[in-house]
């Protein structure tokens, strides 16, 4: 892995981590789709927008990710685990 790519996994780490705030990026993330439905931001407005809500989007996949592991981790400790079928469930996410 090139220092470049070692550096963003670390740093995407460190933020999706204890320093995160999860509830607040869906804040602005939902902030960000409204202004950007309104239709009233300049092209170059709009892509920065767009380009901090993908940024805002993969920390908050991350941030679940993880807390999805540790409770599988908890869950395999106790001995206590069933598989979970997602792909039954219908997909919300707006990606």
């Amino acid at each position: 892995m090139s220092e470049k790519a070692a550096s963003k996994t670390k740093a995407t780490k460190t933020k999706a981590g204890a320093g995160f705030n999860f509830e607040g990026s869906l804040e602005q993330l939902e902030t960000l789709v409204a202004a950007m439905e309104d239709g009233e931001l300049s092209l170059e407005e709009s892509l920065e927008a767009f380009e901090k809500g993908v940024k805002l989007t993969r920390e908050c996949q991350t941030a679940l990710r993880q807390a999805e592991q540790k409770v599988q981790v908890l869950l395999d400790e106790s001995g206590t685990t069933q598989d979970l079928n997602l792909e039954d469930e219908p997909d919300e996410s707006p990606f």
